[in-house]
């Protein structure tokens, strides 16, 4: 077994394992572990853009607003106020660092409208490329100054005494490595491969929660995923995302005989909460309906939107008819695991950030274009703290080892197995039935589950593996929560129950489920809005 060191090792190499880097690369020798190529990441496909109160029609009280209320009040206040009042430095920074975010006509900061937003407040960057401009940016900043691992998964954190120490990796070679580093950064995104139709990347498999999982971390809120509305469709094969811009621009859901789809669901209608719109949408697709976004009110599509296009252009005969087929996706977890406001885990030098980290910003359901802000702020906070937290006064240690089984995984279900089951019972409408079935299936792989010693899995066994964990750790999630809200809808509670769940969050304790309750400056009540917008009138 190779044994490497550093100070700082990141897994991931999204826009948050991307940003951190950057903050430390200076004063900190760094390894970056990606499984996949360096491009390879959900944040390189972002394209909605990035919200932040910017202009002086705007204020970042009015984005909180909009933040919780998206979230089905459901956010940690403290963090979600973190996240809006750093938005508008922060979006300095990355123009700092070479960011050319959209100008208008004008030569002004080109802002658009998106899902449950107010106020246009969301900046793009070549047009529906947001993340891969700001990626590309920093990739060009980063990648000289640290070393870098590509296709190499880590697959187990190293945990003495509750500290972290570092990880085991292992190559498409099959060559297992230990990295022992200072602090150990989790940024391996999200877990939309879970399901099969999903903007995400082919990597987003969970790995990393189901690697702090197993490493004792605490888990939260793994119910609550988000399903986007509009994946562009071809046959039953999803080709893409078509971004919630393209609705603030004008385009209309509608069925096959052109009536609008949301006309009298929600007073925001196409623009409505993302949870909203996507349960419209399924529950069209459950009665056979096929339901289309209508393009014909865009002005310049082909310019604003040239990635949309291009994914169109696939399919000539639907731009012509300017009528899109879309259903929704599994797009974004809230839920993830715990972190403090500086980025630390449950677990000491155990970190996260980006969205593997649940920070409760995002309460139940995620406000379009918070994402990358999420990224770009956490990053900072977390680099800060890195860089101010003095050494540990390290006892000799031992090389850790791994017993190498001569076991072979053949009873693993195939990704295609999992996803048939989260699909029918894990998807946008849930009951208790369904998931008790779900949880029976994932029961059948308990050995390998409790297993914590994965060496002995090629890498995708170990992929399939994380996959199992994390749909457990949803389905068990959902089960407990016996209401609805945001991403998380049971057809057998079927309304909110504040008087049980207010206030409260699902999270995994040393393995066991438990309901826990927000700390006091965490916990955010619906009437408290009417208090903060007199603070802000004052």
């Amino acid at each position: 077994m190779n044994v490497k060191k550093t100070e700082v090792v990141i897994i991931g190499s999204g826009l948050a394992g991307l940003m951190t880097a950057d903050y430390l690369c200076d004063q900190k020798n760094v390894m970056l572990i990606t499984k996949s190529e360096l491009n390879n990441s959900n944040s390189m496909l972002a394209q909605g853009g990035i919200a932040a109160a910017v202009t002086k029609e705007d204020h970042w009280q009015e984005h909180f607003e909009d933040t919780i209320v998206a979230g089905g009040f459901h956010n940690r206040k403290e963090m979600t106020e973190l996240l809006v009042k750093q938005g508008s430095s922060l979006i300095n920074r990355l123009i700092e660092i070479g960011v050319a975010f959209d100008k208008d006509k004008n030569n002004e900061l080109s802002l658009g409208m998106e899902g449950a937003h107010t106020k246009r407040r969301i900046l793009h960057a070549g047009g529906d490329a947001t993340g891969k401009v700001i990626v590309e940016a920093l990739m060009s900043r980063v990648i000289p100054k640290i070393d870098v691992c590509e296709r190499e998964m880590a697959f187990d954190l190293q945990v003495e005494d509750g500290v972290c120490q570092g990880v085991f990796t292992k190559d498409i070679k099959g060559t297992i490595s230990y990295v022992e580093a200072d602090h150990v950064i989790i940024a391996t995104g999200g877990v939309g491969q879970l399901y099969s139709a999903t903007s995400n990347c082919r990597e987003a498999t969970g790995d990393g929660i189901a690697m702090a999982y197993r490493a004792g971390a605490e888990i939260a809120d793994m119910e609550f995923i988000q399903f986007h509305p509009t994946l562009l469709m071809n046959g039953n094969s999803s080709c893409g995302l078509i971004s919630e811009a393209v609705r603030g621009e004008g385009a209309k859901l509608v069925n096959e005989e052109g009536c609008f789809l949301m006309k009298g669901k929600h007073p925001m209608e196409d623009l409505a909460p993302r949870d909203i719109v996507a349960r419209e949408i399924f529950n069209s697709k459950l009665k056979q309906e096929k339901i289309f976004l209508n393009i014909e009110n865009v002005n310049n599509f082909k310019q604003r939107f040239p990635s949309i296009y291009q994914m169109c252009e696939k399919n000539p005969e639907i731009l012509k008819s300017e009528l899109l087929p879309v259903e929704p996706g599994a797009h974004f977890i809230m839920g993830g695991i715990k972190v403090d406001r500086e980025g630390q885990s449950s677990i000491e030098n155990l970190y996260a950030v980006g969205e593997c980290a649940y920070t409760g910003v995002h309460g139940a359901n995620r406000l379009a274009s918070n994402s990358l802000l999420e990224g770009v702020v956490f990053s900072e906070r977390l680099s800060k703290t890195v860089l101010q937290k003095k050494k540990r006064t390290k006892k000799k240690r031992l090389t850790p080892s791994i017993v190498l089984k001569n076991t072979s995984s053949k009873n693993l279900p195939t990704v295609e197995q999992v996803q048939e089951v989260m699909d029918k019972f894990a998807g946008i409408i849930r009951n208790k039935k369904g998931l008790q079935q779900a949880i029976c299936w994932f029961r059948q792989y308990n050995d390998l589950l409790n297993d914590k010693n994965h060496a002995y899995l090629s890498i995708q066994e170990k992929v399939i593996s994380n996959m199992l964990v994390v749909g457990l750790l949803i389905t068990q999630a959902s089960l407990l929560r016996d209401e609805s809200r945001g991403g998380h809808y049971r057809s057998d509670f079927s309304a909110k129950n504040d008087q049980r769940w207010s206030g409260y969050r699902s999270v995994f304790v040393n393995g066991e489920l438990i309901r826990e309750r927000f700390v006091e400056n965490e916990a955010l009540k619906q009437d408290s809005l009417s208090e903060l917008k007199k603070e802000h009138s004052c």
